[in-house]
């Protein structure tokens, strides 16, 4: 029996301890029932941001303080893909945050404000 993408899914709760890069932070995950994930590496799904060296390093460094901006030390909702790492150990989520009465993705906002692209891994 194939699955649906929705369970495939695992959302949630999160407060962002650190943010490494445009695309990856580091997170204390609430897993539920009293039991915490802390200090876990998560990597924005589908985008890519600018490295912090080399060529792109203005560019890398302004990627990673606009996501600081919108989600260092603060509460968010992580959408893990099938709850697996990637090759580098960390978590692939879409992270959302609340705001102006709504859920906003800030993968897609990273992209829509020009911090990062969509990219397929």
């Amino acid at each position: 029996m194939k699955k649906s993408i929705q369970q495939l899914l695992y959302h949630y709760k999160a407060k962002v301890t650190k943010v490494y890069d445009g695309d990856t932070l580091t997170a204390d995950i609430d897993l539920g029932m009293s039991i915490f994930a802390i200090g876990e590496k998560i990597r924005l799904h589908r985008i890519d941001a600018p490295e912090l060296k080399g060529r792109t390093k203005k560019k890398g460094i302004t990627s990673r303080n606009f996501l600081k901006l919108m989600v260092d030390q603060k509460e968010i909702i992580i959408e893990t893909i099938r709850d697996k790492k990637e090759k580098y150990g960390r978590y692939l989520a879409e992270v959302w945050i609340w705001q102006e009465k709504k859920y906003i993705n800030v993968n897609d906002l990273l992209v829509e404000k020009g911090f990062a692209i969509y990219k397929s891994y």
